[in-house]
């Protein structure tokens, strides 16, 4: 094709009919479907706030449970004989107390548990011990309050200073005996809490200082106090003089009957659960002949 023969071809424009303009949408139905919109935005937006309200509601009533009625919470199988069943406690169990309820109950397969419900048998918690002081300073903060209800409630208490080694043994002795005061004749004898060496002691002198608390105890309550202990500990570390001298409180979580022989309490585990006290516990058994 030659440039002069050359033409270019005119471009359409269109087929020659006439172009529909398209509808507007009305201004009312635009405004139906945002309101609408809004609404379900609106309406979704209070459902998730109220679901948010009852999730928070329910957990903080399950929080409140263990308090009062404790469902669903199970600890430790007890040991089955011939005991009384106590508690130890100290500032570590932080929860109030309800002294006028605290109640041992066991499920089917003898585990400790707080649900009425579950309960298949029942104990009375016959005696509470709790921690008085520690060293030659330290007073537990909940000590005054709960010796006084656990008097009140009518249940046999027990005190016990914890033994620092490193520390004097007289300004200890005389630490706890201002803090107990008097012992009732209900009560348990004074009660020595051996379980640790500090650096810089030997066994020899952990014993001989302890020798010195127990006597100077021992003499101005005139009962013969109990050593709370280990089993380690016991076979290991104190000496006769002690072990076969003064009433043994074994600690022994190994579900079977303490090697000691003739201990006078054994605590059992630190995972049981108590009606009437939240969280865990230490639990423990006396033998019914004392």
């Amino acid at each position: 094709m030659t440039a002069a023969s050359y033409k270019k071809k005119p471009l359409k424009t269109g087929t020659g009919k006439k172009r529909k303009k398209p509808k507007k949408r009305s201004r009312k139905k635009k405004a139906v479907k945002m309101n609408l919109a809004a609404i379900i935005s609106i309406s979704a937006a209070i459902l998730i706030l109220i679901l948010i309200t009852l999730y928070l509601g329910n957990r903080e009533i399950n929080k409140a449970l263990p308090e009062t009625l404790g469902y669903e919470e199970s600890g430790t199988a007890i040991p089955k004989g011939n005991y009384k069943y106590g508690i130890d406690i100290s500032h570590h169990n932080n929860q109030d107390i309800n002294w006028s309820d605290i109640t041992i109950m066991t499920d089917r397969k003898g585990n400790t548990v707080k649900s009425l419900k579950k309960a298949k048998d029942i104990y009375p918690v016959s005696f509470v011990i709790m921690k008085a002081t520690e060293g030659m300073t330290m007073k537990d903060k909940k000590f005054e309050k709960w010796w006084e209800d656990a008097g009140k409630a009518g249940i046999k208490r027990g005190a016990y200073h914890f033994f620092r080694s490193s520390k004097n043994p007289g300004l200890q002795a005389r630490l706890f005996i201002r803090t107990v005061g008097p012992l009732d004749a209900n009560d348990l004898p004074p009660i020595l809490d051996l379980e640790t060496i500090h650096r810089g002691c030997s066994n020899r002198t952990l014993n001989s200082r302890a020798l010195k608390w127990l006597e100077y105890v021992g003499n101005h309550y005139k009962r013969k106090p109990i050593v709370y202990t280990s089993t380690y500990f016991a076979m290991n570390v104190l000496d006769k003089d002690i072990t076969g001298r003064y009433p043994i409180w074994i600690s022994d979580f190994r579900g079977k009957e303490p090697e000691i022989n003739d201990w006078y309490i054994w605590q059992f585990t630190d995972k049981a659960v108590v009606y009437g006290i939240q969280g865990p516990v230490d639990l423990d058994v006396m033998k019914n002949n004392y």
